[in-house]
């Protein structure tokens, strides 16, 4: 029995630590995995916002871009071009087809436009409407600050009419929408859309590019054309960048993807 219980061994020091080493090894193994998949999961995530604010952008400037011109009184242009790279645009249209003419000639321009038996009810406060005269061929954009229903009167900023506007001039609520890019976050450059005096608002984040090419009637190609009414198609071009640097990469640790569309306008003739 005492020979027995003598040949009963334990684990030997060096043992223990080569159990120590493998069960290292694989423990690093295993977590080298996992932060490996948690970086992709990261990386694919700030893909696929990236991707999804890129085709929101261009759907956007697309669909809004397509009715530019839309029902325009005369001598309005239908849109202002601005080679800023990024490039600025602002587009009009008649979105709403809400109009009332004036009744009264104005006394000076900075009288209330009095649309005597019109419903004005369509018009609201804070809107940039637009007031034109079809004999002169000519009109502005003005802010409306107060809309009296009963009496159909529409008061403005004194200060936003040049003239004074005869009687038969029209009030129209036209769309002005502008797009443009805001890089005063240069870690977060974001596309704005501003409709009429409203303040600007973010459209999607992470644009760092915003970018247009106008074919003219005649086939020409031009960064600004000089004169609107003469564009047929506008290229849109937008490149989203991921909100999350990537290690991995270099100087530059973001990854960037550019979206397309190209846009007739229906609205500015054949």
């Amino acid at each position: 029995m005492k020979k027995i219980l003598r040949s009963c061994r334990g684990i030997s020091l060096i043992e223990i630590l080569v159990a120590l080493l493998i069960t290292g090894v694989l423990t690093a193994a295993i977590f080298r995995i996992y932060v490996n998949q948690h970086h992709n999961w990261i990386i694919q995530d700030s893909v696929i916002e990236m991707q999804q604010n890129a085709r929101a952008a261009v759907d956007e400037l697309t669909r809004q871009i397509r009715q530019t011109g839309y029902q325009l009184p005369n001598g309005l242009s239908p849109l202002e071009a601005y080679n800023t790279d990024p490039d600025t645009i602002v587009i009009h249209y008649n979105g709403e087809e809400c109009d009332a003419p004036i009744e009264h000639a104005m006394p000076q321009p900075s009288a209330e436009l009095r649309c005597d038996g019109h419903d004005v009810s369509c018009f609201y406060i804070g809107q940039l409407a637009y007031i034109w005269d079809p004999d002169a061929g000519e009109g502005e954009f003005f802010e409306i600050t107060q809309v009296q229903t009963a009496s159909s009167h529409i008061q403005h900023n004194t200060s936003a009419l040049s003239k004074c506007y005869p009687k038969g001039s029209v009030i129209l609520s036209l769309n002005r929408v502008k797009f443009y890019i805001d890089r005063s976050d240069t870690l977060h450059p974001k596309l704005m859309v501003q409709f009429g005096a409203f303040p600007p608002q973010i459209y999607a984040e992470d644009i760092t590019d915003l970018q247009f090419t106008y074919t003219l009637k005649n086939g020409l190609s031009v960064s600004a054309p000089p004169v609107a009414a003469d564009v047929r198609e506008i290229a849109v071009s937008v490149t989203a960048r991921t909100h999350n640097p990537d290690v991995e990469f270099g100087d530059n640790p973001y990854r960037f993807e550019t979206y397309r569309s190209n846009v007739y306008l229906r609205n500015l003739g054949s």
